[in-house]
């Protein structure tokens, strides 16, 4: 049975993730996250990709980007490639680094682009123990453990504050961001912002 071709499309939006064999680590030391972004960036240039969100957790990655050609497959190939490569070397190991090949999700700017960004950046904080597992989701949209939520949100807030491998800092401008990450393109969908100011600043130029 041959495999689904990929949606690839010039100035699309996608969400892009891969996660780990058998959800096996793909990052074992901070030295393996900053290789990896060293790529994404390489990446962004190479291919003429345009990152605007990015988390990477233990054993598995999330990007939300935008291509200006059509080429997200030959881009995600060789970034995975290229990083399972060095990878296998740094640990002397063999083998698949990541579970099959990525997924990518064509994604809606205007209507969904903000909702991305933030999910991306709450995956350091979706834990049961923080509040934001499926059951702490339902009981907050029935309005119950207000409080205990409260006491939560406090404590998500700090570890969010506090995890180095998002974009996030970068996008509220705690941190600088790097020439490739695209945080304008997220701001740009902040209230304020006419249509003409978006299509402008979210352009590939």
């Amino acid at each position: 049975m041959s495999r689904p071709l990929r949606i690839d499309r010039a100035g699309s939006c996608y969400h892009v993730t891969a996660r780990g064999n058998e959800r096996r680590d793909i990052y074992r030391d901070d030295a393996d996250r900053l290789k990896f972004l060293a790529l994404l960036e390489n990446q962004s240039e190479r291919f003429w990709i345009r990152p605007w969100c990015y988390v990477l957790m233990n054993n598995h990655f999330h990007l939300g980007l935008e291509t200006c050609e059509a080429n997200l497959s030959r881009a995600m190939q060789w970034l995975n490639v290229s990083y399972s490569v060095w990878f296998n070397r740094r640990h002397h190991r063999s083998g698949h680094l990541f579970q099959g090949r990525f997924k990518a999700v064509l994604v809606d700017w205007e209507g969904f682009g903000l909702e991305l960004t933030r999910y991306v950046h709450l995956n350091p904080v979706r834990v049961d123990t923080l509040g934001l597992g499926k059951a702490d989701r339902e009981r907050h949209r029935r309005g119950l453990g207000k409080a205990e939520e409260r006491e939560k949100g406090l404590e998500r807030r700090e570890r969010l504050n506090s995890y180095r491998w998002s974009s996030y800092g970068a996008t509220i401008g705690r941190e600088s961001a790097g020439a490739w990450l695209n945080v304008k393109k997220v701001l740009e969908l902040m209230p304020g912002r006419s249509q003409a100011q978006r299509q402008r600043e979210g352009t590939c130029q």
